[in-house]
């Protein structure tokens, strides 16, 4: 894992020299188990970075936006109860997300000098302070 730690380390610097650069970051094991270094660097380097779920933003990335995690979980539930039901697995359809989350962390936004438009907030699932 160091050698990812070192890949993500290289990434934030080659964003960082960018004129107007920022993150986009997807959602993966690699993205979750190395959250808090790259938040660290995002940090560091002054880079608007949009994470996939609301632990990145609790933990001080700026905004987070992507499938809820609680409604996905419930819906696994849904599927479990269906299969011990007796219904095939395969016979089960693949679903999509149609909840998403939408989080902002003002005071990082604050600290990269961003101002969150006020039309913005109403829209916003959570805003942390």
């Amino acid at each position: 894992m160091r050698t990812v730690a070192f890949s993500v380390l290289a990434l934030a610097n080659t964003f960082a020299r960018a004129s107007n650069g920022g993150l986009i970051v997807t959602g993966s094991t690699l993205a979750g188990f190395h959250h808090n270094l790259i938040i660290t660097l995002a940090a560091r380097h002054k880079l608007p970075a949009v994470y996939p779920v609301r632990l990145f933003v609790a933990n001080g990335g700026l905004v987070a936006y992507g499938p809820d995690e609680i409604d996905q979980y419930r819906r696994a539930a849904g599927y479990v109860d269906r299969i011990l039901k007796g219904e095939k697995p395969a016979q089960l359809p693949v679903l999509q997300s149609t909840k998403f989350e939408f989080v902002i962390n003002l005071q990082t936004a604050r600290a990269l000098n961003i101002e969150v438009p006020p039309a913005v907030l109403p829209i916003v699932d959570e805003v942390i302070e």
